[in-house]
C-alpha cells in the first residue's frame, strides 16, 4: 500500500480563486462532476438529475453560532475568543488569540459588557483550548454580542449577508463554529426537486469545530493529532440508511462532516458522542456511497478524506481541472460530486 506524506496533499492555488463571497443564489454555484474517469463541468442545479429515485441524501443540520467574541485584558491588550463548545454552568471552551496568554483567574472584559474568567486549559493541563466562565448565559451573549466566525481565508469582517449565507437553510441545532459548507448550496426550490424525484432526505448533527481549518503540520500524516467534535446520528436516520441499503439505493453524504459522522457511527457503534476520526487513504468506508463536497485547503485533513473516498490520483486530477477551469474554492466556493472508489 502506498505511503503518503503531507506534501502529497499540497497544491498551488491562485489567491483570486478563493471565494470571498457566496454566489448570488445558493444553488447558482458550479458543480464539478467527478463520478466518471473524466471531469464534467455542471451547474449545482443539475444535482437532482444525477441521483436516482430512492437514493438517500444525508445532511448535517448543525447551526453556526456567533462564536467570535472580542474583549480586553486587564492590561489593556486585545483578546479574541472563538467559542468551540458550550459546557454547563455558563462555562465555555474557546480558542484564545492574545499577544500574551493571561494567567489562570484573569477576568477578560468582553465587548458587550460581560466578563469571561479564564479557569483552565482544555481538555487537560497541556490542551490547546481554554476554559472560561462567563457571567451570563453563553448562548444569549453570543447571539447578542458575537460575530459570525468566518474562516481565516475570508478577508472581510462579518456582515448581515454572512449571518444569512454562512448558514444552511435547514440549520437547527446550534453549536458549530464553521458551516457544513457543501450544504450551503441547497435552497428550498432545489430541495423540492429532490422530493419530486423521489430522493429521500435524512440528517445528522456534527458541531463543526475550528480545527477543520487547521493544516497538517507533521510530515508523516499518521502523527497528526485530530481535533474532536460532537456528533449524533438520530434513530430515524439510522432507519433511513438501513432501508436505503436494503433496497440497493445509494447513501449520498452532503459534506465531509456528514461523512465523518456516519463513518464514526459505523466504526464505533456509538450513535452520539465525540469523534476525532481521521480518514486517510486506505480507510474502509462502510456507509457513504457518494459525496457532495466543496474544494478543500492544501495540506488539510479534509483533502485527505476526499482522497481516501474517491482515490488520490482521481482527486489530484479533479483539483487540477478545477484550477484550470477557474472554479471557486473553499467555504463560499463551488462544489464537486464524488463516487466512492
Amino acid at each position: 500500500m502506498r505511503t503518503f506524506t503531507v506534501g502529497d496533499f499540497d497544491f498551488a492555488l491562485p489567491p483570486e480563486l478563493i471565494a470571498q463571497h457566496p454566489a448570488a443564489q445558493r444553488s447558482g454555484s458550479r458543480l464539478l462532476d467527478g463520478t466518471s474517469p473524466q471531469p464534467v463541468d455542471r451547474s449545482f442545479r443539475d444535482l437532482p438529475s444525477l441521483l436516482q429515485p430512492g437514493d438517500l441524501l444525508v445532511f448535517n443540520d448543525t447551526k453556526v453560532v456567533k462564536a467570535r467574541l472580542y474583549g480586553e485584558k486587564p492590561t489593556g491588550g486585545k483578546a479574541e475568543l472563538l467559542v468551540e463548545r458550550v459546557l454547563t454552568g455558563n462555562e465555555i471552551v474557546a480558542h484564545m488569540k492574545v499577544s500574551k496568554k493571561p494567567p489562570i483567574g484573569t477576568a477578560i472584559r468582553m465587548t458587550g459588557g460581560f466578563t469571561a474568567t479564564l479557569t483552565s486549559r482544555w481538555p487537560d493541563a497541556d490542551g490547546p483550548l481554554f476554559r472560561f466562565t462567563l457571567d451570563g448565559d453563553p448562548w444569549t451573549l453570543m447571539e447578542q454580542h458575537g460575530h459570525v466566525p468566518l474562516p481565516p481565508y475570508i478577508e472581510h469582517g462579518d456582515t448581515a449577508d454572512d449571518v444569512r449565507r454562512y448558514q444552511t437553510v435547514f440549520a437547527k441545532n446550534p453549536g458549530a463554529v464553521a458551516a457544513p459548507t457543501a450544504a450551503l448550496h441547497f435552497d428550498e426550490p432545489l430541495l423540492a426537486q429532490f422530493d419530486a424525484r423521489g430522493i429521500e432526505r435524512a440528517s445528522v448533527t456534527l458541531h463543526v469545530g475550528a480545527g477543520t481549518f487547521q493544516p497538517v503540520k507533521v510530515e508523516n500524516i499518521a502523527d497528526h493529532r485530530m481535533h474532536s467534535e460532537w456528533y449524533e446520528v438520530p434513530q430515524a436516520t439510522q432507519a433511513a440508511i438501513a432501508s436505503a441499503k436494503a433496497r440497493g439505493a445509494r447513501v449520498i453524504a452532503v459534506g465531509t462532516t456528514t461523512v465523518r459522522t456516519l463513518e464514526s457511527w459505523a466504526v464505533s457503534g456509538q450513535a452520539t458522542g465525540d469523534t476525532s476520526i481521521f480518514i486517510t487513504p486506505g480507510f474502509q468506508f462502510q456507509v457513504v456511497d457518494r459525496l457532495v463536497t466543496n474544494f478543500h485547503l492544501p495540506r488539510s485533513t479534509l483533502l485527505m478524506l476526499v482522497s481516501a473516498f474517491a482515490g488520490y490520483d482521481h482527486i489530484i486530477k479533479l483539483y487540477r481541472h478545477a484550477i484550470e477551469s477557474r472554479y471557486r474554492f473553499f467555504s463560499y466556493g463551488d462544489a464537486m460530486l464524488l463516487q466512492r472508489a
